[in-house]
């Protein structure tokens, strides 16, 4: 196909950026949402199997041509996913690299012909792709959502036995993948200056640039509230499956004591990951994903954010400043973000001070205002696609 005469961009993702939601949905849809507005747009996004035509879920004129490389179907229970990640241990292959391996003609079809000024590559995983659109683009781009290689390494830490010997196996194999990519693109962007530093130590030469994790603007909802905590996110997401196992074995039966008609409610897809954890007790609600994620969390008191392992900055914590709704982290599940405890969001690192510091919101309506407030400023200042933007130069 022929260019249009305008200045043309291209960006492939590894998964779809609509509906946005999720917080992988929420940063490639920011740039694409950018892109979108000053180039003429290509995307090239990979499907899973049974899911939505991305095409028909793109807000229309954004886009000019979408590309959709539909992946193979893959076993999804336990022992599908064990074996997979044998596999990878017994190779060094990071996960989801081999995943998404192997379709290099279909995107060399889709980009022939073309010139870009610009190529952005989603995700590290799908780096290695950087040879199949390079010809046809004078400036490469590479999205880190996390430094996979971080992110591995404190899940090892946070996991015992096995899980948490795969881990650090993953994280080292990860730190190798990045040393040999991050530096092969013009640049690389990361969503804090943490994780730019995390990833010029496994690649030196790499040029990084901060584009933080931001969310559209929305209006503060107007929500009866209840008495409720909530915890937001993906929770067959590893870091979330984890903080929910920690928060539920070591803070939750303090609250729930203390506090006789409390519940926690866990909104976000893949409930049934976490549904032994929780079984029994009626006041742990499992929501499973919502339409609206931010009108949801306005509903609560408290948004509690027990993270013991991450990297990138959390999405969770900007859905709850944009409802104004006080936060309760831990420091890693704050890390990257410009917060200060007892202004933006309250610190606690153990479960006895975690505990404590919901219990002081729970108890004074007028820290509750004052923290969520903060933090919704915040938000407005530094974390809004039209905020974050303005750390682009392209």
């Amino acid at each position: 196909m022929e260019n249009d005469g305008r200045r043309a961009a291209l960006l492939l993702a590894p998964e779809a950026p609509y509906p946005v939601a999720g917080g992988g949905a929420l940063r490639t849809a920011s740039l694409l949402e950018h892109l979108g507005r000053h180039y003429a747009l290509d995307l090239i996004v990979f499907r899973q199997p049974g899911a939505a035509e991305p095409a028909s879920l793109v807000p229309p004129g954004l886009v000019r041509a979408v590309t959709v490389i539909d992946l193979p179907a893959t076993g999804r229970g336990t022992v599908a996913r064990v074996g997979r990640n044998a596999v990878r241990l017994a190779r060094g292959v990071p996960p989801l690299v081999d995943r998404f391996t192997g379709f290099e003609s279909q995107i060399e079809r889709a980009v022939a012909g073309r010139s870009y000024e610009i190529g952005v590559i989603e995700h590290s995983w799908c780096a290695p792709y950087l040879a199949a659109i390079a010809g046809a683009c004078q400036r490469t781009v590479l999205d880190l959502h996390n430094v996979e290689s971080v992110l591995h390494a404190r899940c090892a830490d946070a996991e015992a036995g096995a899980a948490g010997l795969a881990h650090r196996v993953f994280g080292e194999a990860s730190a190798r993948f990045e040393a040999e990519w991050l530096p092969r693109f013009g640049e690389v962007l990361a969503p804090s200056a943490d994780d730019v530093r995390a990833a010029q130590l496994v690649a030196p030469a790499a040029r990084m640039r901060i584009y933080p994790n931001a969310i559209p603007w929305v209006a503060v909802p107007i929500k009866t509230k209840e008495q409720v905590i909530v915890f937001s996110g993906n929770l067959g997401y590893h870091p979330n499956l984890s903080a929910v196992r920690y928060f539920a074995h070591h803070v939750w039966p303090m609250l729930r004591k203390r506090w006789p008609h409390l519940v926690w409610r866990l909104v976000g897809k893949s409930p049934d990951t976490v549904e032994k954890l929780v079984a029994g007790d009626a006041r742990i609600q499992l929501s499973g994903p919502v339409e609206d994620a931010v009108g949801e969390l306005a509903r609560a008191q408290v948004a509690v954010v027990p993270l013991l392992a991450g990297s990138g900055t959390r999405f969770k914590i900007l859905e709850a400043w944009a409802a104004a709704l006080p936060v309760v982290s831990t420091s890693i599940g704050a890390e990257g973000l410009p917060a200060h405890d007892g202004e933006h969001l309250l610190l606690a690192d153990t479960a006895v001070a975690f505990a404590e510091a919901v219990s002081r919101l729970l108890t004074c309506k007028n820290l509750r205002e004052s923290v969520g407030n903060s933090g919704r400023l915040l938000l407005d200042k530094e974390f809004t696609w039209e905020s974050a933007w303005a750390a682009l130069d392209f």
